[in-house]
């Protein structure tokens, strides 16, 4: 028996319709998937401490990240490059003139423990250690006979070595032979000798004295670092009972005429702001506080110096630097400087002066 007006076979109602509710369904669910995906992956923030979502108000091009330590940033500091120490005492070490051309100076300061080198620029003979344009080095016959010897000095002195130019100012044995005029005279009128048996130069002399300023200015163009006055004052030894008194000789005017000239050299070299002054005195003169036979003192020195070279004897550097501080007068090491026969020890301030 057939149904066939009830057709069955061709049924497609409630079940067609509850498969395409449910199609719908995944479609929508899958639509807000991607939605939400694309939503959170805008909102991911990457840091050191992994991924997370940026919350309200942060940017996803700047993010904040949480938990993190801040960047520190390390900058190393260079070690400073060491500078010369400008207060370190002078070791210093008179050298033959030789030394001024066969390159042997920084090796003889070497060998010595000397960090200074001096030179005789003008000699207690009188003579040069260098070709001076004065006219009176010409006519006192002080000039040495070498003519490329100023390259030579320059070039040195253009160098690393501390170069000092000695000036022997008064003790001249040279100039008073070749102008008697200028020399320190007897009592008959001839030039006086020292116990050494040299000639001195009038200190009272105005020619004589613009003549040794002179003498410094060109030495201090010349590069040296320090000028060293020595014998720059009346003599103290010898038969001084010789000397003829007057206007060229008169104690009274010694301290004067001494400080006058110091300060005249002081003025000249004011162009050479870089040129050391210095005179060589005694221990005696520094604890007195000032000599009446040479018209050397304290005041006259210390005013126009920048650096003292003393000679001891039996006195200690200490015993002086107590004299002066009786005077008020307070130098540093490097102002003053002991002379002694032989280099001293490391460390310690010293000028070996020959």
């Amino acid at each position: 028996m057939a149904y066939r007006g009830y057709h069955y076979n061709g049924y497609r109602g409630r079940g067609r319709s509850v498969l395409k509710a449910i199609i719908a369904v995944l479609v929508v669910v899958l639509l807000l998937l991607l939605a939400a995906l694309f939503l959170l992956e805008n909102a991911q923030v990457f840091s050191g401490g992994g991924v997370h979502l940026g919350g309200l108000g942060q940017s996803s091009q700047t993010p904040q990240p949480e938990n993190t330590e801040p960047l520190v940033v390390v900058t190393a500091t260079p070690s400073p490059t060491p500078t010369p120490d400008p207060s370190l005492p002078a070791q210093a070490m008179t050298l033959p003139l030789s030394a001024l051309t066969d390159g042997t100076a920084e090796t003889q300061l070497t060998t010595a423990g000397a960090s200074a080198a001096i030179f005789d620029m003008k000699g207690d003979d009188g003579s040069l250690g260098y070709v001076s344009a004065l006219t009176l080095a010409a006519q006192g016959n002080a000039n040495p006979s070498d003519e490329e010897i100023n390259t030579a000095i320059e070039t040195l002195n253009a160098g690393d070595i501390y170069t000092i130019a000695r000036v022997s100012c008064f003790r001249d044995n040279t100039v008073p032979y070749y102008v008697p005029t200028l020399g320190v005279k007897t009592n008959s009128n001839y030039n006086w000798r020292d116990g050494g048996d040299y000639r001195w130069l009038s200190p009272t002399s105005d020619e004589v004295r613009q003549y040794v300023t002179d003498i410094c200015v060109e030495l201090a163009r010349m590069g040296f670092d320090e000028i060293m006055l020595d014998n720059s004052a009346y003599p103290t030894t010898g038969h001084l009972e010789y000397i003829r008194k007057g206007d060229a000789y008169d104690a009274a005017q010694f301290e004067t005429v001494v400080t006058n000239f110091y300060a005249q050299i002081k003025s000249a070299l004011a162009a050479y702001p870089d040129v050391t002054l210095s005179i060589v005195t005694d221990s005696a003169t520094l604890t007195a506080g000032v000599n009446v036979t040479s018209g050397q003192s304290v005041a006259g020195m210390t005013a126009n110096a920048d650096r003292l070279w003393v000679e001891l004897g039996e006195t200690t550097l200490a015993d002086v630097q107590t004299a002066l501080g009786t005077q008020g007068v307070t130098l540093k090491e490097d102002e003053l400087i002991p002379v002694v026969a032989a280099p001293g020890a490391a460390g310690t301030a010293w000028g070996v002066i020959q």
